[in-house]
């Protein structure tokens, strides 16, 4: 007798003994059956007999070896009297057609859950309705163990994700009616565009699946004018970044030295007045921060010139570039524009030499050391770059603020003839203003001639070094004799380098050289020892003697 027990009979029992919890919310009474309810003591020979009885039952498959998966099969029984009900079958003891859950949000992924029931879904199933669930995720693919279903309404939910065309056009292969509609799956591929046939139109509307016409349309209208016009902008972007502003390209492709009128603009902020230094008729000179982080200092011509003048500009700016001496200022590069010209230097913090006599009273050794420094840097230009010339006004040779070395700031490309004799005459000139303390363009009509022969005349009428003393700036009378001896010799040594007579004899660089380091060693050497003061005195005449007779 109770091989002859089916599970239909199975079924009947389980709804009876459930259907007690019926005033309990469903998904606990669900889940508490499952967890609560045993197997009856002849489940184990029932579920074998109805195998052998009726071996097309799926969990007969997995009944291999005995009693292998009874468990599941017996909450598989329980999930599937509870699913009878709820999708008001008409008969569950007897027939189990349809699954409808439409419109039962809170407890279709519930059932959805249990995967066994899915593993075990009775043959009798021809239809399943999930229908406006709002179900979220991927494809519930464990509906394909119902192989034999007929009828699929997934619509109005929210599942997203690939479709599995090949499972539901190879394992369903009873399916007639699919609804996927109102989802969010990925659009189908071109290769399995086939399976769309086998339904009505309205089984995929609005589902992702198949392309929007009106959405390729418009792509295609983007794919055909956007890109030309996006494709113009990049060569306009990328024209302006290598005409414009080379500076925001990787440093490998920039213009080493070179300049742009945007560059200096964004670096000056607009040539604004807070950046301005100092300006002239045509020369405006600004202080400017690169992109990089630099800080420089920015000499602007604003004029046109002809294009051999643009061209000559550019050559000697590619000769001071590479200048390099501690007490040159760096130029950095240049700017070549129809309408403007720049020079870009490195910008030292500090002040000039001019600022430094008028504000500070030097003491004589830091000027000695000082023209001995300018002197270096005008040996060094002589030897490498003698077609250079360079500005020795004392408002042109710059001292950083911890006053380390002087620095030459402004120079030039120039013609080679008497070239030499104009750059020493020039050096005088710094020698006696050092000395004086006087500005040779503010306080004589002729400016430095007047104030040369002004020295000259003053040095040679008086015979005593001590008459001498009026030349020399006041505030270092207060100094030692010794001092004040050297810096009459150094007007000497002025008036020597400012000689343009012709039968005047100019002392070269390296005599100068060795004249002004003389002094230098001479006074720390009597700044050391009191005691040898009249003994450098005396080799220090005899030497100025031996200049002035070659």
């Amino acid at each position: 007798m109770a091989s002859s027990i089916s599970l239909t009979s199975l079924l009947f029992f389980f709804y009876t003994t459930l259907s007690i919890s019926s005033s309990v919310t469903f998904s606990a009474t669900v889940v508490e059956d499952l967890n609560n309810l045993n197997p009856p003591p002849d489940f184990n020979t029932t579920i074998v007999n109805n195998c052998k009885n009726q071996p097309s039952l799926r969990y007969c498959k997995n009944v291999t070896p005995l009693g292998l998966d009874l468990p599941e099969i017996f909450k598989f029984t329980i999930v599937a009297s509870h699913l009878c009900n709820e999708s008001k079958n008409p008969n569950c003891i007897e027939s189990f057609p349809k699954i409808d859950l439409r419109n039962r949000p809170k407890i279709a992924p519930l059932y959805l859950s249990f995967t066994f029931f899915w593993k075990f879904c009775p043959l009798t199933i021809l239809s399943i309705d999930l229908a406006n669930n709002s179900l979220k995720g991927n494809f519930p693919s464990d509906i394909f163990h119902c192989s034999q279903i007929q009828a699929l309404d997934l619509s109005h939910n929210n599942l997203s994700g690939d479709v599995p065309i090949q499972n539901l056009s190879m394992v369903v292969t009873n399916l007639t009616y699919l609804n996927l509609s109102y989802n969010h799956f990925s659009e189908i591929k071109i290769s399995d565009t086939k399976f769309l046939k086998r339904f009505n139109s309205s089984s995929f509307l609005y589902s992702g699946l198949i392309p929007d016409h009106k959405k390729f349309k418009i792509k295609a209208l983007l794919l055909l004018f956007g890109f030309p016009i996006f494709m113009i902008f990049m060569v306009v972007f990328l024209c302006w970044l290598c005409f414009y502003r080379p500076d925001f390209l990787p440093r490998i492709f920039q213009r080493k030295h070179k300049f742009t009128p945007s560059m200096l603009k964004a670096a000056t902020n607009g040539f604004s007045k807070k950046n301005l230094v100092a300006k002239s008729d045509q020369l405006h000179i600004y202080k400017g921060l690169l992109r990089d982080g630099s800080e420089v200092r920015i000499e602007t011509y604003w004029e046109n010139i002809s294009r051999e003048e643009r061209r000559n500009f550019v050559e000697e700016c590619k000769v001071l570039v590479r200048l390099s001496h501690k007490n040159l200022v760096q130029v950095v590069g240049w700017c070549d524009h129809r309408r403007l010209r720049a020079v870009v230097a490195e910008w030292i913090e500090g002040e000039n030499v001019e600022m430094w006599l008028s504000r500070s009273a030097p003491p004589w050794k830091k000027r000695v050391k000082m023209l001995m420094r300018i002197v270096e840097a005008m040996r060094y230009l002589q030897e490498e770059w003698p077609q250079v010339g360079y500005d020795l006004k004392t408002s042109s040779i710059l001292l950083p603020e911890d006053h380390r070395e002087a620095l030459i700031s402004r120079f030039r490309v120039e013609d080679q003839n008497g070239c030499t004799n104009k750059k020493v005459n020039k050096l005088g000139v710094l020698v006696l203003e050092m000395v004086t303390n006087r500005r040779p363009r503010e306080e004589f009509e002729s400016g430095e001639a007047g104030f040369v022969e002004w020295v000259r005349m003053n040095y040679t009428n008086n015979t005593y070094v001590a008459e001498k003393v009026s030349l020399i700036d006041e505030r270092m009378k207060k100094m030692t004799q010794h001092t004040l001896d050297q810096a009459t010799e150094a007007i000497g040594l002025g008036l020597m380098c400012t000689d343009l007579s012709s039968r005047g004899r100019q002392p070269s660089l390296d005599q100068i050289s060795d004249m002004i380091t003389t002094l230098y060693d001479s006074f720390v050497l009597v700044s050391a020892s009191p005691n040898q003061k009249r003994v450098m005195h005396g080799d220090r005449g005899r030497r100025h003697r031996r200049i002035q007779s070659r």
